[in-house]
């Protein structure tokens, strides 16, 4: 049995090759000589640089939150294209985009269509299409972060944020809006799962409800501000104006 060639241990910082993959996320899994690690994982997601590493949220386990791409794999590890598997060999297909170019299903009519629900457990090999992974993948997102994927409102994409001292000596910082956004739905959704942690508790009373519940509103009217980069107003906040929808 072929052994896979021993790989250099991930660095915990300033890894040489960080700007490459930043620039150009498709490109990781032919840059990274670290791997298998999270962030040559299909599902791994690239959002900022932090101490010299890709920083990043997992699509499908998002009750991670952020962490570094040198985090270890897990069971649902699935290779970019060029990436070393989880046995430490290379591909040259991500499993994921072997499935989306599967050839498409004749479609049900709209009223006969329906979510495909995937049992719990190990189901073995499950044949899907693009759309019917887009769908679980989405299901998946909702039930842990307690919300929907939010779209970026198309005006913005591509933008920067600056944060410009007073002192002119001082080098302004510019942030990646797709970055600050992506930070604002997480606030959003840690909020949503928080009410509805409250809403569902057996040991508040409903007078402690309704005061915690006050606080999470406000918190809501706070950060309103952000709803401009929403594409669909209804995905943003509501204060104490109305109700989030």
């Amino acid at each position: 049995m072929e052994q896979a060639p021993q790989r250099p241990a991930p660095p915990r910082a300033d890894c040489p090759d960080v700007e490459d993959c930043a620039a150009d996320p498709s490109e990781i899994g032919h840059v990274c000589v670290y791997g298998p690690i999270c962030g040559t994982c299909a599902v791994y997601r690239v959002i900022d640089t932090a101490r010299g590493l890709l920083l990043g949220t997992c699509r499908i386990r998002t009750d991670r939150g952020e962490f570094p791409c040198t985090a270890p794999i897990c069971d649902a590890y699935v290779p970019r294209a060029g990436a070393l598997d989880a046995k430490g060999q290379p591909t040259e297909t991500p499993v994921a985009l072997q499935i989306a170019r599967r050839a498409p299903r004749p479609q049900p009519e709209p009223e006969q269509k329906a979510r495909v629900r995937i049992p719990d457990g190990p189901v073995g090999v499950v044949e899907m299409n693009r759309e019917e992974l887009k769908d679980l993948i989405r299901e998946a997102m909702d039930e842990e972060r307690g919300g929907g994927v939010a779209p970026l409102a198309p005006k913005w994409e591509g933008g920067v944020a600056v944060l410009k001292p007073r002192d002119p000596a001082l080098q302004p910082k510019e942030l990646p809006l797709e970055s600050l956004f992506h930070k604002v739905v997480m606030i959003r959704d840690r909020l949503r799962v928080l009410e509805q942690k409250i809403n569902a508790s057996s040991k508040l009373t409903d007078a402690e409800k309704v005061d915690l519940q006050a606080y999470i509103t406000a918190c809501y009217g706070s950060l309103t501000t952000f709803n401009v980069l929403f594409r669909d107003r209804e995905d943003g906040f509501a204060g104490t104006g109305g109700k989030e929808k």
